[in-house]
């Protein structure tokens, strides 16, 4: 932990609340699922996973990776985490189906229900007010407000409905990503925007005396942490039970993704004042509402001796996502043998195309992570192994030719270090190294490094006991096209034909 980061792995987007003496936070998910995680914590430090929202989204072919469909890059969004009258809602939008979906429960632990709201509202906020009206507030440059019906399905008929901000001749990002609150019986619109001459997050805040008012404000924090120029902004603030105040925000980190940082919060003059002196750590945990609490980990190894659910399914351990909604008639597990059997069913090619690739978050500022891959079932052209997925992938895999097997060592080309998007997702990479060996079994490895956007990431193959690099230490790019950060990614994917299946083993998180 350094001075103001809290847990440095990408969770973009926080929106936080406080129920009694627990903290919640959710951020976004994109295309990983299953999606829209919620974490919990009791000192604003320490946080756990609680769970995800959902399962699957809308079950739609981008989002089952048919064929070349995908949502990378796409997928949920920004959600608005709120907690009114028992029930905990969350709010977001999916820019792959141009939806805006909430979902409620009065048990976070058990099911949410699924609605939508008509219309589409970029980075939402839900306002409960106390007269029981319910607004939005979303928008990016336009920042509007819009009073929804009491249902919460759309906007209601002849309800209040405005623009309160137009930051439209800023070029580089105007104002999004609004967190909307009454305190103090005053409204605070809470948003990030860049710099008009050059990108750096920058967080605003307006305030007005009642919804139909002017909102006055601006910016309130410029602040980069000493790192890289690299703004810090964007996200939800929460008070304490003994009445302090925190902003969670986040900040770029480069290929490591996007990492909350959490930031002391006082006001003056009703007025918000962000600190960007170091947290007061001692006193945070010493205001611990829960300080004996012992918080799982939000990443960890795997013997993949999963457990059934309730309802008699299978279901991988909450560190792990699927990098799209899973194909579950090809994926099973041996728990008594400790192992994950991933199956293909279609052509691909590159690692994008591949179904099932599951992952988990890499920690900055450096990891590394190992698993036992057995290819005794693979089918001519079959790859299967890890890889730092990304968009700009980089990947150590075991082939099968001609009946032989062989460890290589492949990677995406990038041209150039931008945020623009991919245009072509039927690319071959590139393979970088390769090698005979003999034993339809063999250890991979991955070590990546983020330290000041280093961005390197390096491929092992185990050899009589030593860890041997294979291939080139490879570039890794932060950028639109999957918008999200680096992950560990197991896979198994077809290249001519169909039908093989990796068997995965003791996969080690170091």
């Amino acid at each position: 932990m350094n001075q103001n980061g809290i847990y440095r792995m990408d969770y973009p987007d926080p929106d936080v609340i406080r129920v009694k003496n627990t903290y919640y936070m959710v951020t976004t998910t994109m295309h990983f699922m299953p999606g829209c995680e919620i974490l919990s914590s009791y000192d604003l430090l320490h946080w756990e996973h609680v769970c995800y929202v959902y399962e699957t989204l809308d079950s739609t072919p981008s989002q089952r990776l048919e064929g070349e469909n995908h949502i990378y890059g796409k997928g949920m969004w920004a959600a608005s985490l709120r907690f009114h009258k028992d029930t905990f809602y969350v709010l977001f939008v999916a820019n792959d189906t141009r939806k805006t979906y909430l979902y409620q429960t009065k048990n976070i632990l058990g099911t949410w229900d699924k609605s939508y709201v008509s219309g589409f509202y970029h980075d939402a906020s839900l306002l409960f007010d106390s007269d029981d009206k319910v607004y939005l507030v979303y928008g990016n440059k336009e920042i509007w407000l819009t009073e929804l019906e009491k249902d919460l399905s759309g906007p209601k008929e002849n309800g209040l409905h405005r623009m309160i901000l137009n930051d439209e001749n800023n070029e580089i990002l105007g104002y999004e990503g609004a967190h909307v609150y009454k305190i103090f019986d005053r409204y605070y619109v809470f948003l990030i925007h860049s710099d008009a001459h050059k990108w750096k997050r920058i967080q605003a805040c307006f305030v007005a005396d009642h919804l139909e008012g002017e909102f006055q404000g601006g910016d309130i924090f410029d602040y980069d942490a000493s790192y890289l120029n690299q703004g810090i902004a964007q996200g939800g603030i929460v008070d304490t039970p003994s009445g302090d105040w925190y902003a969670m925000l986040f900040q770029d980190k480069g290929a490591i993704g996007r990492v909350p940082v959490l930031i002391q919060v006082t006001w003056k003059d009703a007025y918000p004042v962000f600190h960007t002196s170091a947290l007061d750590i001692p006193t945070l945990l010493s205001q611990s509402t829960k300080p004996f609490h012992h918080y799982k980990r939000l990443t960890a190894s795997d013997d993949f001796r999963w457990e059934e659910t309730s309802a008699n399914t299978l279901k991988p351990k909450y560190v792990w996502q699927w990098n799209h909604e899973p194909n579950n008639n090809l994926w099973d597990i041996d728990a008594i043998k400790g192992c994950l059997f991933i199956r293909t069913d279609k052509i691909c090619k590159n690692l994008w195309q591949a179904v099932n690739t599951l992952t988990q978050r890499m920690r900055y500022p450096a990891c590394e992570a190992y698993v036992t891959v057995n290819a005794r079932k693979l089918k001519e052209g079959d790859f299967a192994g890890i890889s730092a997925f990304i968009g700009n992938y980089a990947m150590i895999a075991i082939t099968k030719e001609k009946d032989k097997y062989f460890v290589c060592m492949h990677g995406k080309q990038t041209e150039e270090n931008t945020l623009q998007p991919e245009t072509n997702i039927n690319f071959t990479p590139v393979e970088y190294a390769r090698i005979p060996i003999t034993d339809e079994e063999v250890t991979l490895m991955v070590r990546v490094d983020f330290t000041n956007q280093k961005d390197s990431a390096e491929f092992f193959y185990e050899s009589k006991g030593y860890f041997r690099k294979l291939g080139v230490t490879h570039s890794l790019y932060f950028r639109l096209d999957h918008f999200t950060g680096c992950r560990f990614g197991l896979f198994c994917y077809s290249t001519k034909q169909t039908g093989g299946q990796a068997e995965f083993m003791n996969f080690v998180y170091v």
